[in-house]
């Protein structure tokens, strides 16, 4: 299981991200621009994937990372349960999301 520490200081890894409030949830940005999401309360994070890295990711385990079900999800946004992700796929994940919001 990955608690918020653990997320938070994973996603504040990545050069000059930054955590802000997002409505009810925690953002990680660089600038303006959200990767990552976390809602503590339900141990869920979302990142925004390509949507060809986000079928791969998906393929791991369906109940560990599994897309938004609605038409985030079909733009890459990608929901991770933190109760069942390990650290090293967190970690590739968010690195992930983290390159991919560099390409927008």
């Amino acid at each position: 299981m990955i608690t918020e520490a653990k997320f938070r200081k994973i996603a504040l890894a990545f050069p000059g991200s930054s955590e802000q409030p997002h409505f009810e949830k925690t953002s990680f940005r660089v600038g303006s621009k959200i990767f990552a999401t976390l809602s503590p309360e339900n141990l869920r994070a979302c990142v925004k994937l390509s949507p060809s890295d986000q079928s791969v990711f998906c393929l791991i385990d369906k109940e560990m990372i599994y897309p938004v079900p609605n038409k985030w999800g079909l733009q890459g946004w990608t929901n991770i349960n933190l109760k069942k992700i390990t650290t090293p796929i967190l970690r590739d994940i968010l690195g992930t999301a983290f390159s991919t919001l560099k390409k927008r």
